[in-house]
């Protein structure tokens, strides 16, 4: 089922965005129809997760990423709300996956920066004899960092969501528990609640794993300023 719900969001995710594309390059760049709700979603994702995290000059490489990741996780979230029954984002291996590509992205393009800090985070400013001792504690603390970056993600993302259906299907069954007239409706309205707040859920973990994602492409372009004055005074 898993397999299948991936399958139909990714068809789902190319009907709705080359429709987009097509309405901005007949209508000169003006959306149409579905367009208009996915637009603001689409500038969103590029000035405030995008350039904010990655910089105005690298982010385009990302961009598609980016809107990838979020579309595809707020999607497979929103139809573990539905009576499929298909959480796909509460299965293990499959944020395990997102994890492990945003986990090769960032290394792979990695800039010099990135990996000095890794294996240089002192910098030059000590004799390499005075930095030894330091070394044998900071570099593997920062090795092991490259792999607690996706691990969170991964582990965030599917906590979550498995979760919240957990508390909703706890909820459900305390109607078959009660079996009264007062423990029945007030079960049914705690589930409708928390049914509600799952949908903001939904959306508020895609935006968490896409901003995170950002961040650590951020970390991995950022280019080495010393030497500018402007920052060297901030």
């Amino acid at each position: 089922k898993s397999v299948v719900m991936m399958l139909v969001t990714g068809l789902l995710m190319l009907f709705l965005f080359r429709g987009l594309a097509k309405s901005y390059k007949d209508n000169q760049g003006i959306a149409t129809g579905a367009g208009r709700f996915f637009e603001p979603i689409v500038l969103y994702i590029r000035d405030d997760i995008a350039i904010a995290n990655i910089g105005e000059k690298p982010y385009k490489r990302y961009m598609s990423f980016l809107l990838t990741i979020f579309f595809f996780i707020w999607f497979l979230n929103m139809f573990g709300q539905t009576p499929l029954g298909v959480n796909v984002t509460g299965n293990i291996a499959v944020t395990s996956a997102l994890a492990i590509i945003v986990f090769f992205i960032t290394n792979y393009t990695g800039n010099k920066n990135y990996w000095k800090h890794v294996f240089d985070p002192l910098g030059d400013g000590m004799p390499w004899y005075g930095k030894m001792i330091i070394y044998i504690i900071l570099v593997p603390i920062e090795i092991l960092g490259l792999f607690i970056k996706p691990f969170a993600l991964l582990i965030r993302l599917y906590a979550n969501m498995t979760a919240g259906h957990v508390v909703l299907m706890s909820l459900i069954g305390l109607i078959f528990i009660f079996k009264s007239w007062v423990g029945g409706p007030l079960s049914f309205g705690l589930s409708f609640a928390i049914s509600l707040i799952e949908l903001l859920v939904a959306l508020l973990q895609a935006y968490i794993f896409t901003m995170l994602a950002a961040l650590y492409f951020g970390f991995a372009t950022h280019e080495d300023h010393e030497g500018d004055p402007e920052l060297e005074y901030l």
